[in-house]
């Protein structure tokens, strides 16, 4: 445990040393004075427009990979069991494959000489190639392809859990299907709904892959940023602030859910 908090401590308190530093010289690591100006640069335009669209995007991925991912999980955790691992095998299976190389399969189906618009041409549905790449919405279909199995594997272990007798009390009562779904299947999966989705929020937050392959200049989200200023611009304390800003986030985000769900030692107390 103590060498588990070094890990964390330790990189942690380096880059707030990092992020108070005035500059980093070349020749040496360490800091040339301290200063908040790191952290008063993050409220420019600029950087604040970068922000609120990495929440926006990380929301909205979430909110689609819910939408997406709850019907599969459900149908998964109801399946006859001969035929659950199979379709878990499909949700995993992603997993195995390099990150960049799922980001770069998708960008095939979505170039202008891929697939989809060659499909879509050949049928005579449209004329021109639509531009399917480099804009906020290419960057969403990424972020939900990529992160969708991290909401449906918790989702899927909760909704396995569900005593079936329950909803069939519901009904024997008068519930309709649609009115047992509200009161009984969904009460009882929000605590894989709220792990899910705490897990793909977080991971598309910071996610800085996917919207440089797929994105733009006016895709880049906090990712990028830190990437940028890490890499190319070379400016590491602001680089350092604006990664513990991320953190800062990550940290509100995951009390949020702990709050939502009170959730303790891993139980969902109701």
């Amino acid at each position: 445990m103590i060498w588990l908090v070094a890990l964390v401590a330790a990189p942690m308190a380096l880059m707030l040393v990092y992020s108070l530093a005035v500059q980093i010289a070349p020749d040496s690591p360490w800091p040339q004075g301290f200063t908040l100006a790191h952290y008063s640069r993050l409220l420019d335009p600029l950087y604040l427009r970068i922000f609120v669209r990495s929440v926006v995007q990380a929301a909205l991925a979430t909110l689609l990979s819910l939408l997406l991912g709850y019907p599969l999980a459900y149908y998964i955790a109801r399946s006859p069991m001969r035929r659950r691992g199979r379709l878990l095998l499909l949700v995993v299976i992603p997993f195995w494959t390099n990150f960049l190389v799922r980001t770069y399969a998708l960008m095939v189906l979505m170039r202008a000489q891929g697939v989809i618009n060659s499909l879509l041409m050949a049928i005579g549905v449209i004329d021109d190639p639509l531009p399917l790449l480099y804009n906020e919405a290419a960057v969403q279909v990424g972020l939900v392809y990529t992160l969708l199995p991290l909401l449906v594997l918790p989702l899927y272990a909760n909704l396995e859990k569900l005593d079936e007798r329950l909803l069939a009390a519901a009904q024997d009562l008068g519930a309709n299907p649609w009115t047992a779904f509200w009161s009984v299947t969904w009460p009882l999966s929000r605590p894989g709904v709220l792990v899910g989705g705490m897990m793909v929020f977080i991971s598309a937050f910071g996610m800085y892959l996917v919207p440089d392959l797929m994105g733009g200049a006016r895709s880049i989200m906090i990712g990028n940023l830190i990437q940028n200023q890490f890499l190319q611009a070379r400016n590491w304390p602001f680089g350092a602030a604006v990664a513990l800003a991320l953190t800062a986030v990550v940290l509100v985000v995951a009390l949020l859910v702990q709050r939502a769900g009170r959730i303790d030692g891993g139980e969902v107390k109701r």
